[in-house]
């Protein structure tokens, strides 16, 4: 298990444009099991960009694991998705969509879209810190990530 310190943090990059989400997510990583480093994007222009090392972002690092909103300024979170699993070189990149939407089609739409898994945000700060806890301990610790 990866539950030990690892060499190197784990890379996360959070596509999210709610400032409030980011910094919920930045103090629930914080009080984590796992060495991370969390990268923000805003936009999904600037999540292909991250992706894609595209300027300003030549120097970023492949994340370990993604997590997009589905509702984003620019290009909304289904077309990162998209774009994200028909490349073969990202397909691999686990995403979890952590969105207010809990609209059953929306979740239909992203399963199709490939999306390793689909989470409603809470609206508790507590539930928000153990959800993203909880993603963090079972993508980060229990899961095998594929190799880099």
């Amino acid at each position: 298990m990866a539950s030990q310190r690892t060499v190197r943090a784990i890379e996360i990059l959070m596509v999210e444009d709610n400032p409030g989400d980011v910094r919920l997510t930045r103090e629930a990583l914080k009080g984590g099991k796992v060495w991370n480093q969390l990268n923000v994007v805003e936009d999904g222009v600037a999540a292909l960009d991250y992706l894609y090392k595209r300027a300003p972002h030549q120097l970023a690092a492949r994340p370990d694991l993604v997590l997009l909103d589905l509702n984003l300024p620019k290009k909304d979170g289904r077309e990162v998705l998209s774009a994200i699993k028909s490349d073969p070189a990202l397909k691999t990149i686990p995403v979890v969509i952590l969105t207010t939407s809990q609209a059953e089609e929306d979740v239909l739409r992203a399963y199709n879209l490939n999306a390793n898994c689909y989470v409603t945000k809470p609206v508790d700060f507590d539930q928000f810190t153990r959800i993203v806890q909880t993603i963090e301990e079972f993508w980060l610790t229990v899961v095998t990530l594929p190799p880099k």
